[in-house]
């Protein structure tokens, strides 16, 4: 009996073990997570940041690491190939899991890690050709000796912290999801830039405009939809003489737009997407030295998209932010120039009709004759499961990403398709910013430039020689005008790209008679610009609000740049709420709601985190929008018109036709609109905070938070205590804002501030995963320490890591 039972318990003892050490659905193997040795426990982390020496393989010459109190790393190497080892080592040791977990993602290999529930969106990925893109860009990169030499050397410092790693050094999320690192390689810095390219300019709006004039002509389209902004304040001013003699544009073809497909679509692009920079010259600062500032709108995620860093080799003193899994700095200063972007939105992404022959799709029709496709098999590796193998046909417009009735996660991909994308062409950007991490003057910025092509970016510019500038850079294809504003019939031929407009023809201004230069999205250039480069950019607002405020300042200073970037007047309901309150019948409201009507009239357009006005403002005007289109437009493959025409028609009560609600039967007026849709306002405010007005604070509508990648949400914040708000220059929205603030005095030793949401470190158990959000929520910036020799003293350096 006694045997009975020992072997009883040993039996239990080993099924224990097992199911511990295994990974259980959803649920992580909790024997190895909860080991004092090698779980979650080691993961915790002091704020302590000790010296190290360490033996590096691949290694040249000695590399010194200095670290700063905010975990700052500042790089110093003998040659370029150690300082981008070094850099992928320290990016490794940081970041690894968010770097290998985005490449996953960019190559659409998430179910090798969570199963079968991310098949759908892997099929996609797959599809759109981003593995295809990011290498031929990776050939391109191979190609270019100081590329090759950055991306090899990267990749070695990666590995090489991975071959130290033990099963309780891995970062959390490994442990939470049950999987191993594998080794780096070059195309994992190919896709990384590859997924920005597809963050940045992988959308397009031709299948809602397609659908849209099927169902309504023409002339719905051009007055919902025109190719000309409302108001425009573009990026280069007004007048700007053209430096060139502009290429005869293709004339546009009879009938050039495809048949609607019809298609299952689930969500759109996020709209939030966005970015400010400028810079203003010496004559209009309190110092006489130029200053550049820039605040790219992105995700708002944990790990940070950003890591801050300095590199140090003999010719490159460079301070910024990078991206972690790339080599160089993308955003920042050198001893010489300083420089930030914001995005073009060019339209580099086309959807071309497909006609096979049959249903076999080995031949399509272009050109008048009949033309072979390539095809790819694709292995899917889904954990826990077979695999699977998917066929991508390829045209020469591009993949069809999805096939007939297959779903799209994209809300604007047109099933059975061929999408031609800049994205799939082998581009520079890794030279690019190499070059610029070493540029000493404005030659030099434009050189390197040249070999920036996708995504597309407005570069500003400045210099210690005062000089400031703005390109809207990028490689554009030659288009009549409108081409690709819809669906492109593939067959033929004179709906292809035509070539490439020129890099010097490129819209651009240097050192302009105002005395600053600044973007925001908006229109690139006014109606003399002789190129097609987009029908639809960003509303006015923010771009219109930057320059009132430039124009109108002298002696400037850091912290007034600061401010700005801080701004958040309410541009919209500065121009649409006077209208809004103008049509309101106070005779059927209550007593309550008359004077919150009085509190909006009395406001001064600032969304302040505590702001109340801004926050009725916001449910009331987007109210209004949803009463007036949604009843023609708020269906299935449609969407609404952009927020300036939605101004226009309530600001000059036109559209009447589309005011009315065509699914009643009495005729709405505008009055109408605005009324039902204040009381749908007021209610929804009462229902969610109550009936205290004190509690309708903006920031608790906003709701703007900062997740983890995985949506963990021990890993997360919400409810962050914001003002500002998506179309105001400190764009903080729900999940979209200022991923990193810079301000660069470029004194003859320039002078940087800067912050992002989150910290240095990947790690949610160290005390650097989160240290900057709370300034960063308040508008504020740190210094940004830079040294200029590796024995130079400075109280922010906390310790030294020595690699050999």
């Amino acid at each position: 009996m006694r045997l009975l039972r020992s072997v009883f318990l040993f039996l239990v003892t080993i099924i224990l073990i097992t199911l511990l050490n295994k990974k259980i659905g959803d649920i992580p193997p909790l024997g190895k997570l909860l080991s004092p040795f090698s779980g979650f426990w080691q993961n915790n982390e002091t704020n302590k940041i000790v010296s190290e020496h360490l033996r590096i393989p691949g290694l040249r010459e000695k590399v010194l690491v200095k670290l700063d109190d905010n975990l700052v790393p500042h790089i110093f190497a003998n040659n370029n190939y150690d300082l981008y080892l070094a850099q992928g080592y320290i990016h490794a040791k940081y970041r690894l899991w968010q770097m290998e977990f985005q490449t996953h993602a960019a190559a659409g290999r998430i179910s090798e890690i969570i199963g079968n529930k991310a098949i759908g969106y892997d099929r996609q990925q797959r599809g759109f050709g981003m593995v295809y893109g990011a290498k031929n860009s990776l050939k391109a990169m191979l190609a270019d000796s100081k590329s090759a030499e950055a991306v090899n050397a990267y990749t070695e410092g990666v590995n090489a912290w991975i071959s130290e790693l033990e099963y309780g050094d891995l970062p959390i999320e490994y442990k939470l999801l049950d999987y191993q690192p594998e080794p780096w390689t070059p195309l994992k810095c190919a896709l990384l830039l590859k997924y920005m390219t597809y963050d940045l300019a992988g959308y397009s709006k031709d299948f809602f405009l397609t659908t849209i004039l099927n169902q309504y002509g023409l002339i719905a389209i051009d007055s919902l939809f025109p190719s000309k902004p409302f108001i425009n304040d573009p990026i280069i001013p007004s007048g700007t003489p053209w430096d060139f003699s502009p290429l005869s544009l293709p004339p546009p073809p009879v009938n050039s737009i495809a048949v609607e497909p019809k298609l299952p679509f689930h969500h759109l692009p996020n709209p939030d997407n966005g970015s400010n920079n400028w810079a203003v010259s010496g004559e209009k600062t309190a110092s006489g030295f130029a200053i550049l500032c820039g605040d790219p709108h992105l995700g708002l995620n944990l790990p940070s998209l950003w890591f801050q860093i300095q590199l140090v080799s003999p010719d490159c003193n460079v301070t910024g932010v990078s991206l972690p899994g790339t080599p160089s700095v993308i955003i920042g200063f050198n001893e010489q120039i300083a420089w930030s972007e914001t995005n073009v939105d060019a339209d580099v992404l086309d959807w071309y009709s497909v006609k096979f022959r049959d249903s076999s799709y080995t031949e399509y029709y272009h050109d008048n004759k009949w033309k072979p496709t390539s095809m790819n098999l694709d292995t899917i590796r889904i954990r826990g499961a077979e695999y699977e193998i998917d066929t991508i046909i390829f045209t020469e417009h591009g993949p069809i990403v999805t096939k007939n009735n297959s779903i799209s996660l994209r809300e604007y991909i047109p099933s059975g398709y061929a999408m031609k994308w800049l994205g799939h062409e082998p581009t520079l950007e890794l030279r690019a910013f190499l070059d610029l991490n070493r540029a000493k003057n404005y030659e030099d910025f434009v050189k390197a430039l040249g070999y920036f092509q996708c995504p597309a970016q407005n570069f500003v510019y400045a210099d210690v020689d005062d000089n400031i500038a703005m390109w809207v850079n990028g490689k554009f294809p030659l288009k009549w005008p409108n081409q690709g504003k819809f669906l492109l019939d593939g067959t033929d031929p004179s709906n292809n790209w035509h070539g490439w407009i020129p890099h010097d023809h490129n819209p651009h201004v240097k050192n302009p008679p105002r005395g600053f230069v600044s973007s925001a999205n908006q229109s690139p250039a006014d109606s003399t610009y002789p190129y097609y480069l987009n029908w639809e950019f960003e509303v006015f607002t923010r771009g219109y609000r930057i320059n009132e405020r430039l124009s109108a300042m002298n002696n400037i200073t850091i912290d007034s740049m600061r401010s700005l970037q801080a701004d958040g007047k309410n541009l919209i309901a500065a121009k649409v709420l006077p209208k809004m309150l103008e049509s309101m019948d106070e005779k059927i409201l209550t007593e309550n709601q008359r004077q919150i009507l009085k509190a909006l009239r009395d406001w001064n357009f600032v969304a302040g985190s505590e702001c109340i006005e801004q926050a009725l403002f916001d449910l009331w005007w987007n109210y209004i929008k949803s009463l007036i289109w949604d009843d023609e437009l708020g269906i299935k493959d449609m969407r609404y018109p952009g927020t300036e025409i939605s101004l226009k028609t309530v600001m000059l009560n036109i559209n009447r036709q589309w005011i009315d609600n065509k699914n009643t039967e009495k005729i709405e007026t505008l009055n109408d609109v605005v009324n039902q849709s204040f009381r749908l306002a007021y209610d929804s405010l009462n229902s969610s905070f109550g009936s205290e007005w004190n509690q309708w604070q903006w920031y608790k509508l906003k709701s703007t938070h900062v997740n983890h990648l995985l949506r963990i949400p021990a890993f997360s914040y919400s409810d962050i205590k914001t003002g500002g708000g998506k179309l105001m220059v400190n764009a903080t929205s729900g999940d979209h804002g200022p991923s990193w603030r810079m301000v660069v005095e470029l004194k003859t030793k320039p002078q940087g501030y800067g912050i992002y949401p989150g910290g240095q470190s990947g790690n949610p158990g160290s005390p650097y995963y989160d240290n900057m959000l709370s300034m960063w929520a308040q508008g504020l910036q740190k210094e940004l320490v830079v040294l200029h020799s590796a024995a130079e003293h400075n109280n922010h350096i906390v310790s030294t890591i020595t690699l050999n």
